[in-house]
């Protein structure tokens, strides 16, 4: 109980920092933060949940490291339902609040920071560039997840290098599809836009899962002796 709650607020946490800045920030009149501070948040909330309750659950936050990790044979099958489940519930509960204070003014949702391609892709990327770029943002993210965990890694700098990685895969593939590299975070989205982002939303979940799935395997090999 105490490590899925721990995936609820920390996955709470990645959607309300991230997609916020995304929806509230990123364009704000003269002061907006644009595509780097949005890259920069989602990073950040890797980073400060890292060190806040990685010690708990081990800060996953995210359906597809989830099911990296057991891959990886760094986790048990017995947790990963109760993992994702956290962790979508946390990511809708986030998007809720966000719901809340976007219209807290009077706007409108717009596209509320989904991921979408093709005409709901921000830079109108195709379907295969989405599922090319979803997938290998993924498997590296894994990695990077799987090599600054493991034990043989340097102590106590896992949490930088996992929120670098992040940030650094939103500097790549916002553009793309707004990134998602997390079904969770992706659905958490959907949910309150609906309409186009449900129907696009089976690519969020498939592919982010099948490259984690990848690297956990790619990385289970490399460490074999």
């Amino acid at each position: 109980m105490k490590k899925s709650l721990a995936e609820f607020f920390g996955t709470f946490w990645l959607v309300l920092g991230g997609c916020g800045s995304a929806v509230l920030a990123a364009a704000f009149p003269d002061v907006g933060i644009g595509l780097v501070g949005v890259a920069l948040a989602f990073g950040l909330t890797v980073l400060t949940i890292a060190y806040s309750l990685g010690h708990i659950s081990g800060a996953h936050l995210n359906p597809a490291v989830t099911i990296g990790l057991w891959a990886g044979g760094r986790f048990s099958a017995k947790e990963i339902l109760p993992y994702i489940i956290s962790q979508i519930l946390g990511g809708i509960v986030a998007a809720a609040v966000l719901y809340i204070i976007v219209i807290g003014n009077g706007s409108d949702i717009g596209t509320f920071a989904a991921n979408g391609y093709e005409e709901h892709s921000p830079g109108n990327y195709s379907m295969f560039a989405a599922i090319v770029s979803e997938f290998v943002m993924t498997f590296m993210f894994l990695l990077i997840i799987l090599g600054a965990t493991d034990e043989k890694a340097p102590k106590g700098f896992a949490g930088i290098a996992i929120g670098l990685a992040l940030t650094l895969i939103h500097l790549i593939s916002i553009p793309v599809t707004n990134t998602s590299v997390n079904p969770a975070r992706s659905i958490s989205q959907a949910v309150f836009v609906g309409d186009w982002a449900i129907a696009q939303l089976w690519l969020f979940i498939v592919v982010p899962i099948a490259g984690a799935i990848l690297a956990g395997l790619v990385y289970k090999f490399l460490r074999t002796e």
